[in-house]
């Protein structure tokens, strides 16, 4: 069956993705003393072009050489553009079925939010459907693509999924791994290639940099959603190519599998297949093992004096580096006892309550107790309190001095 359009959009190579060497002249504010978020000069940039639309359907152009024009108008913003995030996550636009539905997101969202700000990063929550017709899971797309376009700072965009926990506060992404390539996703190539699994891939966290590549993949891989006459096309395509695939209709993780799969040389390339930890985890073989993994880095620390010091929040990446040669030997991922990067509770509809029946609903509302109290007394600590109790989010006891001596 002949596929859907995939090639419309050619993309010139570049010696470089970033826009961090854009030059600085001109600047009104010396960029010592930060960003300067009061300056914007009436020199005319892309946001002036009537045509430039935040719509996915309506592609930009030399997106790359107007990043780079942008940088040099606002000089304070282009040192560290290399390494700017942008974290992007979102829910419905309506209240939730599920009676504690909301209250588990505002939860989730408070976890992303305490992520960010002990790293500097900026995060966008979105709760309306930037294109009405791309729903549920195709709802992130037109969120990212608009992302891009606001925020032309930031080099990555980073979408979270509202049921994705930062279960490891310290970690941060390996971003010097990622140098050639402008798409990151949890997944394994050998299912994808050998298996032709559609779960060869999880498509409810990525990183995908700010880029002109970036615009039109995401056109491409938008062309398969509800938005499009070939939706049901593709719902095809899709069911044929990946024979473990259930529901007929076309999904975003699908077609993101099959792109790597069947598309042009120019995505797959750029796309980095991470395996080599939780850039998310299944929630189900993650929880069980919290408890453990809590004991083992006490056990670190009571060796360990300059790792229990009280210090500000401010200063806590210095504390996560010294504590980094104490985990040589924690492994990563599955079977190890390092704090899993990203619990992802993938399965368990917390809005809605349409919990996967393969499990109770206990169980997700438990496992979601369970990580987000794991996640939240690594940020407490910092406040001089803990949850004791990984059931109980609302108990909280201060910490003797020297905890955990």
């Amino acid at each position: 069956m002949a596929s859907p359009e995939l090639s419309q959009f050619q993309t010139s190579p570049m010696a470089k993705h970033n826009v961090d060497e854009a030059k600085t002249t001109g600047s009104s504010e010396d960029v010592s003393a930060g960003v300067n978020l009061r300056d914007d000069p009436v020199d005319p940039t892309f946001y002036d072009d009537p045509e430039l639309s935040y719509s996915i359907g309506q592609p930009i152009k030399k997106w790359d050489e107007k990043r780079r024009e942008w940088l040099k108008r606002h000089p304070s913003f282009a040192p560290g553009t290399r390494d700017r995030i942008l974290v992007v996550t979102g829910s419905q636009p309506s209240p939730c079925k599920n009676p504690i539905g909301d209250h588990l997101l505002l939860r989730f969202f408070k976890n992303k939010v305490d992520y960010c700000r002990i790293h500097g990063y900026d995060i966008f929550y979105n709760n309306v459907l930037l294109q009405p017709k791309m729903f549920t899971y195709w709802a992130k797309i037109p969120v990212v693509r608009a992302a891009m376009v606001a925020h032309p700072e930031a080099e990555w965009i980073w979408w979270v999924d509202s049921d994705a926990a930062f279960t490891d506060m310290d970690f941060k992404l390996p971003l010097e791994r990622y140098k050639d390539h402008n798409f990151v996703v949890h997944g394994w190539a050998h299912l994808i290639y050998e298996k032709k699994s559609w779960t060869g891939l999880n498509a409810g966290v990525f990183l995908i940099r700010n880029c002109q590549w970036s615009l039109d993949f995401m056109e491409v891989w938008a062309s398969m959603g509800p938005q499009t006459p070939n939706y049901d096309k593709w719902g095809e395509t899709l069911r044929s190519t990946f024979k473990d695939k259930t529901f007929p209709e076309s999904d975003d993780q699908t077609g993101l599998a099959y792109l790597i799969l069947k598309g042009e040389e120019k995505w797959a390339a750029k796309i980095y297949l991470e395996g080599e930890y939780y850039f998310e985890g299944y929630w189900l073989e993650i929880i069980g093992t919290l408890d453990n993994i809590t004991e083992k880095y006490a056990a670190i620390e009571r060796g360990v004096h300059r790792l229990r010091r009280r210090h500000a929040e401010k200063v806590t990446e210095s504390y996560s580096a010294l504590r980094e040669q104490y985990l040589t030997d924690a492994g990563n991922g599955r079977g190890s006892w390092r704090r899993p990067f990203i619990t992802h509770f993938t399965g368990c509809q917390p809005c809605s309550g349409d919990h996967n029946q393969m499990y109770s609903g206990d169980t997700c509302w438990n496992g979601m107790q369970r990580a987000l109290n794991f996640a939240d007394n690594q940020v407490l600590r910092n406040y001089g309190f803990v949850h004791p109790d990984p059931l109980d989010s609302s108990l909280v006891t201060p910490l003797p001095f020297d905890f955990p001596a």
